[in-house]
C-alpha cells in the first residue's frame, strides 16, 4: 500500500524531492536493479499525464529522486494534480510507493 503525501510544485521553478524507502521491517530498501516511474495528471481519469518526472535513485541507500525542470513547471497550469512514484524490481513486479495531490502554485517572476 502507497503512502499518501501531497507535494507543492512551484510553477517556473525547477522541483525535485527525495523519496526514502524501506521494506515491511523498516529497512532501507536496496533499490540494486529496481527502476522508478513517476507521472502528474490533473485527473485520475485523465488519458495523458500532465507530466513526467524525471526519476533516479541511489541503489543501495534506498532514495528515490523525482525531477522536474523549469521548462516542465512552466508549461503547467497553475492547480491541483494527482501524482504517484511507481518501482519496478528486477522481475518485473511493481509496487505503487507514494501517491497524492500535487499543487502546482503559480509564479509571479519572469
Amino acid at each position: 500500500m502507497a503512502i499518501i503525501a501531497n507535494i507543492f510544485i512551484d510553477q517556473g521553478t525547477d522541483f525535485a524531492i527525495q523519496v526514502d524507502l524501506t521494506d515491511t521491517v523498516g529497512d532501507v530498501l536496496n533499490l540494486t536493479g529496481f527502476t522508478a516511474t513517476a507521472q502528474l495528471r490533473k485527473t485520475y481519469g485523465s488519458s495523458n499525464a500532465a507530466a513526467t518526472f524525471t526519476c533516479s535513485h541511489n541503489g543501495v541507500g534506498g532514495t528515490v529522486t523525482m525531477t522536474l525542470t523549469d521548462t516542465v513547471t512552466t508549461a503547467l497550469e497553475a492547480g491541483r494534480y494527482v501524482y504517484d512514484l511507481l518501482i519496478t524490481d528486477g522481475s518485473g513486479s511493481i509496487s505503487r510507493v507514494v501517491e497524492g495531490q500535487a499543487t502546482v502554485t503559480p509564479g509571479v517572476t519572469r
